[in-house]
């Protein structure tokens, strides 16, 4: 048996999304059908539509879906029909990192969440001519209002939760919060600037005050970003269009620089300025993606001031663990993912994108119909 899904296909042949009627077969043994009802828009997608990363295509992508458990397969435990769920990235379960709590470093994690498919290569997906089209993209492929899951990769959630809220826990959002609490480990009265204040920046920034800096310094190029960061938490903003961020820094820190960096650009001029601007002792975390031939530069005679450079994907933490902690934190107002988002119809991803890129749009969320 299959069911008819509207999707929005990436295809080589295509600089943009193509949003069409596709079948989907039902759950295998292992795997959960997911009415999905709000899915975010993030970077990576971008690069899946673009053919610069090893997603083949045509694929259906989105990796940050929240829906509703429709059916499971005979051999999940954990899950029911009827449950809420936030869609996060697929991990193998059983090797070291998974098993301490770190899916996001799994060995398996290219094949499971870049392969968009079935482990024994098959798709659950077909086109209109009934050929195949690539899914299971990070465990979801939600840029569909149905989809296959792989049950690891789903968190349940309060029923009553927003969707626009939760579709972009699966990515975005984690990856800068976990990353100030889990991989930077920020301490109260710390200083931290943060590099970039798209949804991974501000999400940064909501991160560091719940975690009680003292200063939060923003910088980007966009004028109303930063004033959102101000909003948000920051103390400090930085408009690198026009400024030296790395002396402007310098000059809030009373020359010394600061304990924390955040990097969520993907420039690699900009990690390097996140290191520069570290004070003694401090560490910069690099979230933004670059070029599989990208080389982070830093002084070397600088690193032996103690400097410590890390990177971090997915929040450095389990999704099951940082996303409740996100929400509770939502919950009492200290942590305000609506002032991030923006919705749009899936039909209109394209505008979605357009605006994504001209910075009109921190985070899009596309939501489904049915």
């Amino acid at each position: 048996m299959s069911r008819n899904v509207t999707a929005a296909v990436a295809r080589a042949e295509r600089s943009d999304f193509s949003v069409e009627q596709l079948t989907l077969q039902e759950p295998r043994a292992d795997e959960v059908l997911v009415r999905f009802t709000a899915s975010g828009l993030c970077h990576t997608d971008l690069e899946v539509l673009a053919g610069r990363l090893l997603t083949p295509r045509p694929v259906v992508a989105g990796h940050e879906g929240v829906g509703v458990v429709e059916a499971v397969g005979s051999s999940v435990v954990g899950l029911a029909p009827g449950d809420k769920v936030v869609a996060s990235l697929d991990s193998c379960g059983s090797c070291r990192n998974c098993l301490a709590g770190q899916p996001a470093y799994c060995p398996e994690h290219g094949a499971l969440n870049f392969a968009a498919c079935r482990s024994d290569g098959t798709v659950g997906l077909a086109d209109a001519d009934g050929r195949p089209v690539h899914d299971h993209f990070f465990g979801q492929s939600s840029f569909a209002n149905w989809g296959l899951s792989h049950p690891r990769g789903l968190v349940r959630v309060d029923a009553d939760l927003d969707d626009a809220i939760l579709a972009p826990l699966g990515c975005g959002v984690v990856t800068g919060a976990g990353a100030v609490w889990n991989a930077l480990r920020v301490q109260p009265g710390g200083t931290v600037a943060v590099f970039g204040v798209g949804a991974v920046g501000l999400s940064s920034i909501m991160a560091a005050g719940a975690a009680g800096a003292a200063q939060i310094i923003a910088v980007d190029v966009h004028p109303e970003r930063l004033a959102l960061a101000e909003e948000l938490g920051a103390t400090d903003t930085v408009d690198a269009s026009s400024a030296d961020s790395v002396r402007a820094i310098l000059s809030l820190t009373s020359g010394e620089g600061v304990d924390y960096s955040v990097e969520c650009t993907g420039r690699p001029e900009v990690m390097a300025n996140a290191v520069e601007a570290l004070a003694a002792l401090g560490t910069a975390g690099i979230l933004g993606v670059a070029g599989l031939d990208a080389d982070v530069r830093a002084n070397a005679f600088e690193l032996l001031k103690g400097r410590t450079v890390i990177g971090s994907v997915m929040g450095h933490q389990s999704p099951g663990v940082l996303i409740p902690r996100i929400l509770d934190l939502h919950r009492r107002g200290r942590f305000p993912l609506e002032r991030l988002v923006r919705t749009y119809p899936l039909a209109d991803i394209n505008a979605a994108v357009a605006d994504s890129r001209a910075g009109k749009t921190i985070k899009a969320v596309l939501t489904h119909t049915h």
